[in-house]
């Protein structure tokens, strides 16, 4: 892992006032030819002294519109200089973090990790139909039946087929006999082209699929395939947490990575950030977006350039070492809830690189689960409850649950 240095208040507020002046201005330039503004003057006026020392309020008043994938053509000059400030934090996370060559990858600043899934199932369906002929009913994707259920609603509007692969209900591990037989099945019923998605920690469980299991499957199939990590929640967790971990760039059998801002990083909703290897964004090309320039790549189309500055502001303001610091300090409170559980031989599963404990629904009573706002894996009939140790999450919070938790006779 590189390592980006960490900034102070002012250096944060000083790079995000040179983007914004480098931007056109809704405010003092006659911009004619675009169907945006700045947010109503009414409602938001730009001279509110709160916004003095808020570059990330001063972002959003500006609203600026960063269209299109900056890492891989022109963009609207109209905001370039936001647009760099993406361009940078793209490069954090895509090297920094995931260990990708410069400019040996492209993305973009998603609304989500739903989009960014859907976005890799997008691309990789039309790269098979481009490059190697494929039939749409040729294709298919494969996950875990713990895999977020961005998956399906992929499928469903990509028209693809969907094969769930059963995971051991304790290890929460998919066995490389359940991924052949599912292959196999595949294959029987005519698919050729397999779409992939390996998780580096479930939403559910905080679960890592094992990619060298599944490439190893994949290859012996035959079949040809892609690997799309879905890291929407450990993507800012599980690479400090696994210094030795393989769900990067420098693995040949990665070809692309969601990340989720706005869980582990605390950004405002809708921030996801999509990377993949250079070469492939160009199978989603809209070039009927010719009044952009640039053109767009992208599922979402216009996106805010305020989310991509609030989440450059926060990786900015910790540096690589302080974020390590806070996610150790996260996996230390995690531990302490296990030992805690241990020893009330009370069941759960834990990643041991994971910030997320899921309990046994035996040791839950809907009156505790509604307390603490425990989620369950399925509200009509749940089997399992989620902790997920976040930055409010503190061992006083803690205390009080383990207070409150019933052992079953």
């Amino acid at each position: 892992m590189k390592f980006w240095k960490k900034k102070s208040s002012k250096e944060i507020q000083d790079r995000i006032s040179k983007a914004l002046s480098e931007n056109r201005s809704f405010y003092d330039e006659p911009i004619l030819g675009m169907p945006a503004s700045h947010l109503d003057s009414k409602i938001f006026p730009n001279n509110n002294p709160i916004l003095k020392d808020a570059p990330f309020l001063q972002t959003l008043i500006n609203n600026p519109n960063h269209i299109g994938c900056h890492t891989i053509a022109q963009s609207e000059s109209t905001f370039a200089g936001t647009q760099e400030i993406e361009k940078q934090l793209l490069n954090i996370i895509a090297c920094d973090i995931f260990k990708a060559n410069e400019n040996e990858y492209d993305g973009y600043v998603a609304s989500g990790g739903t989009e960014a899934n859907m976005q890799a199932v997008w691309i990789y369906r039309e790269y098979f139909k481009k490059e190697k002929g494929a039939k749409q009913s040729e294709i298919a994707v494969f996950c875990s039946t713990d895999t977020h259920y961005s998956l399906p609603k992929a499928c469903n509007v990509l028209s693809l087929d969907l094969y769930k692969i059963q995971v051991d209900d304790d290890t929460r591990e998919m066995s490389p006999e359940s991924i052949s037989a599912t292959l196999d099945r595949a294959k029987s019923e005519g698919k050729k082209y397999i779409i992939f998605t390996s998780n580096m920690m479930t939403t559910m469980f905080g679960s890592v699929d094992d990619i060298d299991m599944i490439a190893k499957c994949l290859k012996e199939s035959e079949l040809e395939y892609k690997i799309h990590i879905d890291g929407a929640y450990g993507g800012f967790f599980y690479p400090f947490a696994q210094e030795e971990s393989i769900l990067n760039f420098e693995n040949p059998e990665v070809s692309s990575i969601t990340v989720d801002a706005h869980k582990m990083v605390q950004a405002p909703y809708g921030t996801g950030i999509f990377l993949i290897r250079k070469g492939f964004m160009k199978y989603t090309h809209s070039k009927d977006a010719s009044y952009v320039k640039g053109e767009d790549y992208t599922l979402v189309g216009s996106r805010s350039g305020a989310n991509a500055i609030a989440v450059w502001m926060i990786l900015s303001s910790y540096g690589s070492y302080g974020w390590a610091e806070k996610n150790f300090v996260l996996k230390k409170r995690t531990d302490w809830l296990c030992n805690k559980l241990d020893k009330l031989n009370i069941e759960y599963f834990r990643h041991p690189d994971s910030n997320i404990v899921t309990i046994r629904a035996e040791y839950i009573d809907q009156d505790l689960a509604a307390k603490y706002y425990i989620v369950p894996d399925n509200h009509h009939n749940p089997k399992w409850y989620k902790i997920i140790v976040m930055e409010h999450v503190g061992i006083e919070h803690l205390e009080l649950f383990l207070d409150d938790i019933t052992i079953p006779a």
